[in-house]
């Protein structure tokens, strides 16, 4: 570890931080759904899964500046959780079951999808 990838993951998670913070400004809540996490997180699975097919051929400092440090700030798994907690405790159960489902089901599938697409083209 050198304080170079230090300063690359740093930058890039405190841009990914500040667009997340950006995505939860302009993204009401609607029906007592966290969407801004929600879409935060799915954006950030769709960068994971077009850059599990460019990392191969992208420098280390890339890596570290694009998925540890971008991808890392722009997804929130304690968010998520957080969200997910305060749902429960008002007894919003569907809500907290269908954003639970919905955030693992399509996180996997905008993965897979965002990857599928750029691996059939590489």
């Amino acid at each position: 570890m050198n304080i170079t990838n230090l300063i690359l993951v740093f930058l890039g998670g405190g841009i990914g931080s500040v667009l997340r913070y950006g995505i939860s400004w302009w993204t009401p809540e609607s029906a007592g759904f966290p969407w801004a996490t929600f879409w935060a997180n799915m954006l950030s699975c769709i960068l994971i899964g077009i850059l599990l097919v460019i990392v191969p051929v992208i420098s280390e400092s890339s890596r570290l500046l694009l998925v540890t440090g971008f991808c890392g700030g722009l997804s929130t798994f304690s968010t998520f959780s957080r969200e997910t907690m305060q749902l429960m405790q008002r007894g919003e159960w569907l809500i907290a079951g269908t954003y639970v489902l919905a955030s693992v089901v399509v996180g996997l599938i905008a993965v897979y999808l965002a990857w599928a697409v750029l691996q059939d083209n590489a």
